[in-house]
């Protein structure tokens, strides 16, 4: 039998900050070579012997500079086939709500960023499944209060 294989090796991000009463999405302008010039949340791959969790911390950090913040689980995920290579991406996605004097300093993977209203930001993001995400996160991170469960707690 022949199967599409599965590969669950990374993690995404959507970060948050409240700007003049309005929640508004970080979105990254990427630089690599099979994203160029794409606007995207974070993402990055898990590295060994890490967990996601760890590799979401990471991954924001190296990305952005931003350290402090609240973090959840969203309960959703990046989906993405790869017709060349015939497998299956599937990543979890975390929302971090940002301290409002958290300063972004990107890393060389980016050349610009910009906090967006949702609205806009479900038109600018380039990869399709990305405005879903970010339907499901305004729902259920902004419209109403987050699930306790779904919080993300250090140890």
């Amino acid at each position: 039998m022949n199967v599409i294989p599965i590969k669950s090796t990374g993690i995404a991000a959507v970060l948050l900050k409240e700007i003049n009463n309005t929640y508004h999405v970080l979105l990254l302008k990427r630089t690599s070579h099979n994203l160029n010039n794409i606007w995207c949340y974070i993402g990055g791959g898990i590295e060994d012997g890490e967990t996601a969790i760890e590799a979401v911390y990471r991954e924001i950090t190296e990305e952005t500079g931003i350290t402090d913040l609240e973090l959840y689980s969203s309960n959703q995920f990046d989906q993405i086939f790869s017709p060349q290579e015939n497998y299956i991406y599937i990543a979890p996605v975390f929302v971090g709500f940002v301290h409002e004097e958290q300063s972004v300093f990107l890393n060389d993977e980016h050349s610009e960023y910009q906090w967006i209203p949702f609205e806009k930001a479900k038109e600018i993001v380039s990869l399709p499944g990305n405005e879903e995400v970010l339907q499901s996160i305004e729902n259920n991170f902004v419209k109403k209060k987050p699930l306790s469960h779904l919080k993300i707690l250090l140890p």
